[in-house]
C-alpha cells in the first residue's frame, strides 16, 4: 500500500521542511466527527512529541487521557489544554510496575472506554541500570511497563471496538531496532551491558509487541502498529555522551533527516487516525507509511525493518516470558 506522503520524505531538509506535521495528518484524514467522544491513552506527555500528539489529538474532539511522571511538567508543556474538560491527567512512572498498576487502575475507574492506545514514552541509550523492579533500564521502562499497561487496559480497548471504528494500540519503536533483538538468555545484559544494544533490544520488543498483540486480537477488532518517530529534536537523546552527540550532529544524513517534535508526532497519529489503515495491522511505520525491509548492508540512518521484526516464534516467546515477569496470566 502506497502512501500519499511517500514522497515528500524522499528528500528531506531538516527539521521545519515540507513533511507533514500532526497537525497536517489531521487536516488531511478529514475527520468530521469521527473521533468525538472516542478515548486515546497518550504516555509520556510532559515533553517531546507526547506533547505535539496529543495537542493534535484533541482538536479532533476526542477525550484524552494523558500520562507522566511529573504532572506539573506535563500540565506546563501541555499548555492550553490542560484546562479542557477532555483532558485528564494521569501519573505514571514507567520505572516502576507498582505506578503502571496504580495508573491503570485510576484509568479504569474513570473510564471503561478506551478506542486508542499510545505507547509514546521511552528512555534512549541510559547508562547501565535497574528499574524499581530490577530489570535492565531501557528494557524495564520502554518495553515491560507499556506490556503490562497494554494487557492492564485490553479489555477496555476490546470492549470500545466497533466495526465502524476497530480499537488501535499504537506502540513506539524506532529504527535502532536494528541494532539489537532482545537476549533471552540475558535480558539485564549483565556483564556485557552496551547503551545502545539496550535500546535496540528494547526497541524490537516494542515492534514484536505489536505484531504479537495483532496476532492475538485483530480479529476481535483490535490491531496494533509499531512506529519510527524519526530523528526528532527532542530530550530524548539526554543520555548520549557530549563527544557522542556533537559527532552524530555532524552527520548531513542525520541533519536533514530530524524532525521537529509535531513533525516526530505525524507518523503516531497517522497510526491513530487514518483510514487506509482501519482494519489492519501488524506492520512497522515510519515516516508516515508502511515500511519494508532494509535493504542489505544499509547505514545506521537508512530506512526499514530488521530480519528479525517479524518473527512469530520469538514474538511469542517474549510474549510468554514478558507475562512471567510482570506477573499475569496469559488470559488472551
Amino acid at each position: 500500500m502506497s502512501s500519499r506522503y511517500a514522497e515528500i520524505h524522499k528528500n528531506p531538509k531538516g527539521p521545519g521542511d515540507a513533511r507533514p506535521t500532526a497537525l497536517q495528518i489531521l487536516k488531511d484524514q478529514n475527520l468530521g466527527s469521527r473521533l468525538q467522544g472516542k478515548t486515546i491513552l497518550i504516555t509520556g506527555c510532559s515533553s517531546g512529541i507526547g506533547v505535539e500528539t496529543a495537542k493534535a489529538l484533541h482538536t479532533t474532539g476526542a477525550i484524552l487521557y494523558l500520562t507522566a511522571r511529573n504532572l506539573n511538567k506535563a500540565k506546563e508543556a501541555l499548555a492550553d489544554i490542560v484546562s479542557s474538560p477532555r483532558v485528564n491527567l494521569l501519573e505514571l512512572d514507567l520505572n516502576s510496575l507498582a505506578s503502571v498498576r496504580a495508573c491503570a487502575k485510576e484509568f479504569l475507574s474513570q473510564s471503561p472506554q478506551l478506542n486508542i492506545f499510545i505507547a509514546n514514552a521511552g528512555v534512549m541509550a541510559t547508562p547501565e541500570g535497574r528499574t524499581e523492579d530490577g530489570f535492565e533500564t531501557q528494557f524495564g521502562t520502554n518495553h515491560l511497563a507499556h506490556f503490562l499497561l497494554f494487557n492492564l487496559l485490553k479489555s477496555a480497548l476490546l470492549a470500545s471496538s466497533t466495526p465502524e471504528f476497530n480499537s488501535r494500540a499504537i506502540l513506539l519503536s524506532s529504527i535502532s531496532h536494528r541494532i539489537s533483538e532482545p537476549d533471552f538468555d540475558n535480558l539485564t545484559l549483565e556483564g556485557k551491558y552496551h547503551s545502545w544494544v539496550a535500546y535496540g533490544a528494547s526497541k524490537t520488543a516494542n515492534l514484536w509487541t505489536a505484531n504479537e498483540i495483532e496476532r492475538r486480537y485483530g480479529t476481535k477488532g483490535l490491531h496494533a502498529w509499531a512506529v519510527q518517530p524519526g530523528g526528532v529534536l527532542t530530550n530524548l537523546a539526554q543520555h548520549l555522551p557530549g563527544e557522542e552527540a556533537a559527532e552524530m550532529m555532524k552527520e548531513p544524513i542525520l541533519l536533514a533527516m530530524f524532525k521537529n517534535p509535531d513533525q516526530g508526532a505525524s507518523t503516531s497519529v497517522w497510526a491513530a487516525v487514518a483510514s487506509e489503515l482501519e482494519g489492519q495491522g501488524g506492520k512497522f511505520l515510519d515516516d508516515c507509511q508502511i515500511s519494508g525491509p532494509a535493504r542489505e548492508g544499509a547505514t545506521t540512518f537508512e530506512h526499514g525493518t530488521s530480519t528479525w521484526a517479524f518473527d512469530e516464534v520469538k514474538e511469542g516467546k517474549l510474549w510468554k516470558k514478558s507475562l512471567e515477569l510482570v506477573g499475569l496470566k496469559d488470559n488472551l
